[in-house]
């Protein structure tokens, strides 16, 4: 399998997505913006990372929030994980959001997320009338005890 990467014109100087590790899962994304940008505690912003992707059909990118940032920051994703289709061909944005009390700068070439690949697979559709119980059967949202 083969991941197929454009750079956007403006993000020539910064470095492609690369796994930090031999072990790693998710290869780190750049943030590609001109200027620093701040979020607030509580603010909502779209960064660019500066590049765009061609999947295989049968493939997703997952992006994900990088662990470090989320601990010591508050640093993450609105939709996380966020989905990039094997057809979107365009710009790859994060919607990062500050759950921290301070505010955070992201600067130029930060390493800010983590995208995974994954094979998907597409089922058939078929709707029933009654699906197989299981002892579980209805019960959620911490139905089998904390």
């Amino acid at each position: 399998m083969k991941l197929y990467i454009k750079r956007i014109e403006s993000a020539r100087d910064l470095p492609l997505p690369n796994y930090m590790t031999k072990g790693a899962a998710g290869m780190d994304l750049f943030a590609n913006v001109k200027d620093d940008v701040i979020i607030k505690p509580g603010e909502i912003k779209l960064i660019p990372t500066g590049i765009a992707i061609s999947l295989p059909e049968g493939y997703e990118a997952q992006i994900r929030p990088r662990s470090g940032l989320a601990l010591k920051h508050g640093i993450s994703f609105v939709n996380t994980p966020g989905t990039i289709d094997s057809d979107y061909r365009g710009e790859i944005n994060l919607i990062m959001i500050n759950f921290g009390k301070e505010n955070f700068t992201i600067h130029r070439g930060d390493r800010i997320a983590q995208m995974v690949i994954n094979k998907i697979e597409i089922p058939q559709i078929v709707e029933v009338e009654n699906l197989e119980s299981t002892t579980r059967g209805e019960g959620g949202f911490g139905s089998t005890g904390i």
